[in-house]
């Protein structure tokens, strides 16, 4: 079941945070729950994906996003992800969550989530996600052009571009 009462302690903690700008970070904390573990006493890795969801969505609220969003009458989904698991995250541990926007292009946003014990890094995921209306995908310059007069000269990390790279090679629909 998706952490809707998480999500919604996490939105309502970072409402009045100060405002981020689009290539800011947003640093949140949480603990490893009964009910995000696997049979081996560890975060499960398909649950990870669903706890990156509680610093993605904290960190558009506060650049402007989920606003601007709301006004536009536009939403956000997730088109691919990359990730690594490094360290176990166990029952009841808790760890730091590190979430911000790397870049764009023509298309997407490519955000870089990462997941902490201590100083020590458990897991990543960079996350392609789209803004989109009924017409279909809108270009993150449209969208960012809304947010702000002046927004940050990102170019996307190499490691992100061979990524985007190398996904363009992958065919699709896969063969059956």
């Amino acid at each position: 079941m998706y952490p809707y009462i998480r999500m919604t302690a996490q939105m309502l903690r970072n409402r009045n945070a100060p405002p981020l700008p689009l290539d800011g970070t947003h640093i949140s904390y949480h603990r490893c729950l009964p009910w995000d573990i696997d049979p081996f006493m560890e975060l499960n890795n398909g649950r990870t994906l669903t706890l990156y969801d509680l610093g993605r969505l904290p960190l558009a609220l506060r650049t402007g996003l989920v606003a601007h969003l709301k006004r536009q009458r536009w939403s956000l989904t997730m088109a691919g992800v990359s990730v690594r698991y490094r360290r176990r995250i166990r029952t009841f541990e808790q760890f730091e969550m590190r979430s911000r926007c790397v870049g764009w292009d023509d298309k997407f946003f490519y955000l870089d989530q990462s997941m902490w014990v201590r100083d020590v890094c458990a897991g990543q995921a960079l996350y392609r996600a789209a803004i989109v209306s009924r017409d279909g995908i809108v270009p993150p310059a449209k969208v960012i052009d809304g947010m702000t007069d002046t927004p940050p000269d990102l170019t996307l990390p190499s490691w992100v571009q061979a990524w985007i790279d190398a996904d363009a090679e992958r065919p699709w629909p896969p063969t059956a």
